[in-house]
Formats: structure tokens, C-alpha cells, sequence
């Protein structure tokens, strides 16, 4: 590595050029190496893990400015709304309970910012879809927050949450 000092057409450089690296140094040189070579071979999931970042990235870009709730949660923190949209895709919503009592199926299903809507769907013991639509919030004041869906058919409970970054979660019943 060469250490160069008081060369005023170098000065300030920094980046690579050809196969060299130029770094600004806190003491005013300028210090030149050769480009490092990565032989790295990453597994199947880092590659997945990589471009799921890369999704998450470009989703937090967009969503901190055009969704305004990001910027309210994060108001009076030391998080901003970037870092709050990026978490959000990150993480899919969690249903923590399902019941089914008189009619109506209640879901209680929390996320990092928010759940936008829970589906509930009625399937017979072969699978086959019976009834399906969407739950009401029912008590938005508690967190997790419940949601309730009114059924007529008798067989096994699904039901989906999606979060504002779209990721969603099923359990069954």
C-alpha cells in the first residue's frame, strides 16, 4: 500500500480507478492499494436473504414518504420513517389467537406498525373452500388488536393477516 502526501494532482482522490484504490485518510494522505478480489461464493440463502433486502429497500423508499403513518410512529423517536417502513417489510404480522364461538370467528393478530386486514376462510375436512370474507376490526384500542368475522358454515378456521407492506401470516383453526 502507498502512502502519498502534499501531491496536489491526488489530492482529494479517493475511489478506484483501473485495479487501484484511493482512500482519504483523517491526517490529510491519500493512501493507494490494488482493488480487493472477492472469491466469495454465497449459498443459495444469503442470495435470498440479499434480494429480500433488496425488496425491502426499495418498498422503504417509496412507502416512508407516501405512507404518513411511518413518519407519525416514528415522531419523538430516534427512528425515522425509513428505518420504521424497512423493519415493516421485514417482518410479516403474527396471529396470536383464533376462537370460534356463536357464529363468529375472532382473530387477534398484532404487527411492528400495523395489521390492514384480516381474511378469514372456511374450508370442509377436504379442503374445499365453504365461505370466505373479510373480518371487522372489533376492538382497534388493544394491541394485539381483534378483529371478527360472522360465519354461517360449520368446518376448519384459516385465517390471513396483512400488514401495509403486504406480507401476510395463516394459521388454522
Amino acid at each position: 500500500m502507498a502512502k502519498i502526501t502534499n501531491n496536489i494532482f491526488l489530492k482529494g482522490l479517493s475511489g478506484s480507478v483501473g485495479d487501484m484504490v484511493f482512500r482519504q485518510m483523517p491526517d490529510g494522505s491519500t493512501r493507494v492499494s490494488a482493488k480487493p478480489v472477492s472469491r466469495r461464493k454465497w449459498s443459495q440463502k444469503q442470495k435470498e436473504h440479499q434480494s429480500r433486502f433488496h425488496q425491502a429497500v426499495a418498498y422503504a423508499r417509496q412507502a416512508s414518504k407516501e405512507e404518513p403513518i411511518y413518519s407519525e410512529l416514528t415522531r419523538g423517536t430516534s427512528m425515522n420513517a425509513y428505518n420504521l417502513a424497512l423493519a415493516d417489510y421485514l417482518k410479516p404480522p403474527v396471529i396470536h389467537a383464533m376462537e370460534r364461538r356463536d357464529g363468529r370467528v375472532r382473530v387477534t393478530a398484532s404487527d411492528n406498525v400495523m395489521v390492514t386486514r384480516v381474511q378469514v376462510s372456511i374450508l370442509d375436512g377436504e379442503g374445499n373452500l365453504l365461505e370466505q370474507g373479510h373480518a371487522a376490526l372489533a376492538d382497534p384500542v388493544n394491541d394485539p388488536a381483534v378483529w371478527e368475522y360472522a360465519c354461517s358454515a360449520e368446518g376448519t378456521v384459516s385465517a390471513t393477516a396483512w400488514d401495509l407492506a403486504y406480507n401476510q401470516t395463516t394459521a388454522v383453526l
